[in-house]
């Protein structure tokens, strides 16, 4: 017999000596460990509603894209959310009524929405006004719209995640989306899905099934490996796992590959959380002291904020 084996004989022999009561006492904490072990938590956020098309803009394609969406947030139990551009929802100037539909699939379903602002601009590249502008002019539509489905429009996610160069930049933009009546949603874990979607869809346009296969794995190992890495960010800045926020997009890969991508992260222990409730996380609450001309994840924000990079 191995020493393993008589340790864990031994073990055994111990456990059997102990009284009942003791026992199931044991068993009961060995079993809440690895529970709260397993509790790890991701927002799953979908950004530029109500679709990102590459150039396929016909009804049937994009009612199939988003229905496939929301299918799989149901066989998941994801409360989802999805950013929106409002000017995607304009056609010869006025608000087109398939596109609105697309987004009311969403909220008759019970997902949320949030502002992405109007034509996805660039707060680094524009002025202070000329975003206010364009933020406020990003929740003519779906407001009225969420309210109709008795739910709020709470939430903001930055374009390009650019939240302000400087200190002075990003204050005044954080006082202006509070005193809007929003909180900002952050990202902590992006694995630039576009790079992937752009050749997905190409290989859709060319009936290649055998390269879309290709690209959807690779899109979720990638995904994978990415989300192993920013967990080890977490560990070395928080010393525990905190929950993240996941940045996709509404194209055709996310379409055809939610389904995978979820089970990826049910099978790295994760459970699917809302946005409200991901940000009660008190890493989200870390400071930034740390500016730049970047679109980063927060948790370089705060590893940078830490001097820790």
């Amino acid at each position: 017999m191995t020493l393993f084996r008589k340790k864990k004989m031994k073990t055994r022999l111990m456990l059997l000596k102990l009284k009942p009561c003791v026992l199931l006492f044991f068993i009961c904490l060995l079993a809440s460990t690895k529970l709260i072990n397993a509790q790890k938590k991701v927002c799953i956020t979908v950004d530029d509603l109500p679709f990102v098309s590459y150039g396929i803009n016909t009804e049937e394609h994009l009612d199939g894209l988003t229905q496939k969406l929301i299918n799989n947030f149901k066989a998941y139990n994801v409360p989802a959310i999805g950013y929106v551009n409002e000017n995607k929802l304009y056609s010869q100037g006025k608000p087109d009524e398939f596109r609105v539909s697309l987004l009311e699939k969403w909220l008759s379903n019970g997902y949320e929405l949030g502002n992405h602002t109007y034509s996805h601009i660039d707060y680094h590249k524009t002025s202070f006004q000329a975003f206010a502008q364009d933020f406020l002019k990003g929740e003519e539509i779906i407001k009225p719209l969420a309210s109709t489905y008795g739910k709020r429009i709470k939430y903001f996610r930055h374009p390009f995640l650019r939240s302000g160069e400087t200190k002075e930049r990003s204050d005044s933009l954080d006082v202006f989306i509070s005193s809007a009546g929003y909180k900002s949603a952050p990202v902590t874990l992006d694995s630039d899905d576009y790079l992937f979607a752009q050749a997905y869809t190409k290989a859709f346009k060319q009936n290649k099934k055998a390269l879309m296969e290709k690209i959807g794995e690779a899109y979720v190992r990638h995904t994978e490996r990415k989300l192993i890495f920013y967990e080890s960010l977490s560990q070395g800045l928080f010393k525990r796992d905190i929950a993240q926020t996941y940045l996709m997009h509404a194209n055709l890969l996310n379409a055809d590959y939610a389904d995978e991508l979820f089970e990826m992260f049910v099978k790295n222990g994760y459970s699917f959380v809302s946005q409200s409730e991901v940000l009660t996380d008190p890493a989200y609450q870390e400071p930034i002291t740390k500016y730049g001309n970047w679109g980063i994840s927060w948790l370089y924000r705060w590893a940078l904020s830490q001097n820790r990079q």
